[in-house]
C-alpha cells in the first residue's frame, strides 16, 4: 500500500497545483498554500489508520505473551473463527503462561545473546543502508527530474515558469511511480511467500548497487546524450528499490523478534533507516 500512497501524494500535489494555478501565476508566493494543504492532507490517512488501530482487538499471541492471559487468547480465537461477538464467560484473569514480561533487565539479557542482538543488528543496519539511497533519491526527486530536462519550462513570466515546473514534477513523479513503485510492490506481494524474504532482500540490495554504479558513474554522459537510457535505469532502481528491500527491511523487523520486543525491535530497525535518511538528505 505504501506505493498507493506515494502515488496518491502526487496526484494529491497535481490537483492542489491546479486549484491554485491562477492564484500562483498572479503572485508565485501561494505556492506556500499548496505545500501546506499537501502535508495537510497527509494527516488524514494517518487519522483514519490510528482509529482502526484503538478499536481492533490485539492478537492472541500478544494476549498471551504480553497479557500472559490464555483464557482471553482462547476466547478470542474462539470468537474470530465463529465470527460472532460472544465471548468466554471466564473472561478476565485466568490461565497465565510463563514468558517473560518485557523490562530493561530482559532486554538486555536477551538482545545481548549474539544470537538475539544479530538479528536486531541485521534489520537496522540494512534498513539504515537502504535509507540512505531511498531517501537521497526521494527527496530529491525534482532535482533529478530537472537534471533530465524534464522539470524545466521556458515561459518569460517567472510566475508561470514556477507553477509549469513544479506541474511538471508532480507529473514526473505519477509517471515514476506507475513505472516503477507501484509494480515492483505488487511483484513483491506476489513472490514474498513463494521466493522468500531474505532472499528478495540480498537481490535487492545487489541488483540496486550494480544500478548505482552504472548511474552514478555515467551520470552526465546519460544526462547530456541518452535522457531515454537514464529514465530506464532510474524506473529500474524505483522498481528495485520496492521489489527488494524497501519492503523486506519493514517486513522482516515484524516477524523475527519475540512478542513482547516486536514493537521495540521494529521501532529500533525503524530508527536507524531514519538516521540513513538523515545522512542522505544533510550528509550529501
Amino acid at each position: 500500500m505504501q506505493g498507493f500512497g506515494i502515488l496518491g501524494s502526487a496526484i494529491v500535489a497535481l490537483v492542489v497545483l491546479a486549484a491554485f494555478r491562477s492564484a500562483i501565476i498572479a503572485d508565485v508566493s501561494a505556492v506556500d498554500y499548496c505545500w501546506r494543504i499537501v502535508l495537510g492532507c497527509g494527516a488524514i490517512p494517518g487519522i483514519a489508520a490510528l482509529y482502526f488501530r484503538l478499536t481492533i482487538p490485539e492478537t492472541p499471541r500478544y494476549t498471551m505473551d504480553v497479557e500472559h492471559d490464555v483464557n482471553k487468547a482462547t476466547s478470542d480465537v474462539a470468537n474470530y473463527l465463529q465470527k460472532t461477538d460472544t465471548t468466554d464467560e471466564n473472561d478476565g484473569p485466568g490461565n497465565h503462561v510463563g514468558v517473560p514480561k518485557a523490562s530493561w533487565s530482559d532486554f538486555t539479557s536477551y538482545f545481548g545473546k549474539w544470537k538475539n542482538g544479530k538479528v536486531l543488528l541485521g534489520t537496522s543496519m540494512s534498513w539504515f543502508a537502504l535509507d540512505i539511497a531511498f531517501y537521497g533519491i526521494g527527496l530529491n526527486n525534482g532535482i533529478i527530474l530537472s537534471a533530465i530536462g524534464y522539470a524545466d519550462t521556458h515561459d518569460a513570466d517567472f510566475n508561470l515558469r514556477a507553477y509549469n515546473s513544479l506541474k511538471n514534477m508532480a507529473l514526473g513523479n505519477i509517471i515514476i511511480t506507475i513505472m516503477g513503485t507501484v509494480p515492483g510492490y505488487w511483484v513483491t506481494v506476489a513472490f514474498v511467500d513463494k521466493w522468500g524474504r531474505k532472499p528478495i532482500q540480498i537481490m535487492g540490495f545487489v541488483v540496486l548497487t550494480v544500478l548505482f554504479i552504472v548511474m552514478g558513474a555515467a551520470f552526465n554522459p546519460l544526462k547530456e546524450h541518452s535522457i531515454p537510457a537514464f529514465i530506464v535505469l532510474f524506473t529500474l532502481l524505483q522498481f528495485f528499490q520496492n521489489f527488494g528491500p524497501n519492503t523486506t527491511t519493514f517486513i522482516v523487523p515484524g516477524e523475527v523478534f519475540p512478542t513482547r520486543y516486536r514493537s521495540t525491535g521494529h521501532g529500533i530497525s525503524a530508527a536507524s533507516g531514519k538516521l540513513g535518511a538523515i545522512v542522505a538528505q544533510v550528509g550529501f
